[in-house]
């Protein structure tokens, strides 16, 4: 049997796809590098490829699968491939990790409470004097 995945997502299947293509284009710690490099400008593909030690038809087919994410835009200048973040397709991404953040926040905030009022129970119980027990006889047998 095939695996299927059962995330449910309340996208349109368009845009389900497009950001399925997103993720796994983010997925690889290389394309994640080239993106972080476009956000430096626009460059040509073979200025790219010398950024890393890969081979060149290695960067070639991690260009391929930015474009077909929409992650990069391609235009030729000559006879140069020139490639352009595209930040667009990354708004859904930060869309689908607000609801982590809103998550996180939460329960970060709820953690925070807990910790301050047992800081604040172990500071009150440290102020107090010490009970005196009545109760215990004097080692030597005297009253």
């Amino acid at each position: 049997m095939r695996h299927r995945s059962v995330t449910y997502s309340p996208l349109s299947k368009m845009t389900s796809k497009t950001t399925e293509a997103t993720f796994q284009a983010l997925a690889d710690p290389t394309r994640r590098a080239v993106l972080d490099l476009l956000r430096r400008g626009s460059q040509p593909a073979g200025e790219i490829a010398q950024a890393f030690p890969v081979s060149r038809p290695a960067i070639s087919r991690h260009l391929r699968l930015l474009r077909r994410a929409h992650l990069v835009r391609e235009h030729r200048e000559g006879r140069h491939r020139v490639y352009q973040l595209n930040p667009e397709p990354l708004r859904t991404v930060d869309s689908w990790l607000d609801q982590y953040r809103a998550f996180w926040t939460m329960n970060l905030n709820s953690l925070k409470t807990f910790v301050e009022a047992e800081y604040a129970k172990e500071q009150t119980q440290q102020m107090r004097p010490p009970a005196v027990n009545t109760n215990v006889k004097n080692p030597k047998g005297n009253r």
